[in-house]
């Protein structure tokens, strides 16, 4: 078999246990994904990082990190960092006779919360953030809510891309949530599986088009558990139409694919049937994610069985040809470790690129 390691999973604690040196050491297993409660201090986090880079070098270690409410570490020095909408409201605050330097300000304070938000993460180990959002604000989502830049995908797009701008500087790659656009439905994928009725020119129109737009800026995509019925019966994550059709073929996407995590309410059901994240995992993998997320299991289940028992599931699944390791879905996995040298806490926090980037965040 072709190397191909698809999932990123979780561990429980501050430390790696012999449990978690095991799986992070399968081959299947192409990196792991860090929550609060894997936070207690600076020296701490750098030295769990150190640890899953000593069982493997190349295990992308990644983070919800967007800022607002989704911001998993917050203490220690940490930059606490506007929900997205802050810039939004930014773009339209004109200075008296000068149309258009809202918009001015609110690209360069994005850029300069992308910088903080990559060199923080850097600093103590960690590779890559599932951010920007690039769903629009509707205002009828509670889950993305004030995690969204704006309504107006125009404004949307150039926030992200102003904000991937300052990931880049830092070193860091990028990943647009949730494709085709979770905004407009007001269920909650965490809990049900929601609905968007719009048609497919509406979508394309609207909620797709800023990666069409961001197409060449984007290296990694993360589509939304939502059922889209006028476009195809599965959630975007399983479906090859969007992953395939639209996102590769006609938006022209060339980074990675991630599922969102299989372990949401919005993944446990495939065409109205219960699938056990086994099944999850194939699915999303043969529709043409390049990796797949199962996120909480290591304290969801009993010492982390079920992730076990994903691993062996994934293994003889590929045995028996029900997914293919992909040669270029590796390639663009390692594409998402970080490029050029981090700097320490200590280097950054007296870096004159860092302290102007403080200045300019809302």
């Amino acid at each position: 078999m072709s190397e191909h390691a698809p999932v990123i999973l979780d561990v429980a604690g501050l430390a790696l246990s012999e449990d978690d040196r095991r799986r992070l050491a399968h081959p299947l297993v192409g990196g792991m994904i860090l929550f609060a409660r894997n936070w207690e201090s600076r020296e701490q986090l750098a030295a769990l990082c150190a640890q899953i880079k000593e069982v493997r070098e190349d295990l992308l270690i990644c983070v919800d990190h967007e800022g607002g409410r989704v911001q998993r570490f917050r203490s220690g020095g940490f930059t606490h960092l506007p929900p997205m909408r802050r810039f939004g409201e930014l773009w339209f605050k004109d200075a008296k006779g000068r149309e258009g330097s809202g918009a001015m300000r609110a690209m360069a304070a994005a850029t300069a919360a992308g910088y903080v938000l990559g060199a923080e993460l850097r600093a103590c180990g960690v590779d890559f953030s599932f951010t920007p959002v690039l769903d629009l604000d509707y205002g009828e989502s509670s889950v993305i809510g004030d995690r969204a830049f704006h309504r107006d995908p125009r404004v949307a797009t150039l926030l992200a891309r102003s904000l991937m701008h300052g990931l880049l500087q830092a070193g860091v790659a990028n990943c647009g949530k949730h494709f085709p656009g979770h905004g407009f439905v007001k269920a909650d994928s965490h809990l049900e599986i929601p609905v968007d009725p719009r048609s497919l020119k509406a979508i394309l129109e609207e909620d797709a088009i800023p990666y069409e737009w961001l197409g060449a800026t984007l290296t990694s995509v993360m589509p939304a558990h939502v059922i889209y019925p006028k476009v195809d019966s599965l959630p975007a994550g399983f479906s090859p139409k969007w992953l395939n059709e639209i996102l590769r073929e006609k938006l022209h996407f060339q980074g990675a694919i991630f599922s969102d995590d299989l372990s949401m309410a919005g993944a446990r059901k495939i065409e109205g049937r219960d699938v056990t994240f086994t099944e999850a995992a194939v699915a999303a993998l043969a529709a043409g994610c390049d990796m797949v997320l199962l996120c909480n299991e290591s304290v969801n289940s009993e010492g982390g069985r079920s992730i076990d028992e994903m691993l062996d599931g994934l293994a003889e699944a590929q045995s028996r040809g029900e997914w293919r390791a992909n040669e270029v879905s590796e390639q663009r996995r390692l594409a998402l470790l970080p490029c050029g040298p981090s700097v320490s806490w200590d280097s950054l926090i007296t870096e004159p690129r860092y302290m102007r980037a403080l200045q300019l965040l809302p």
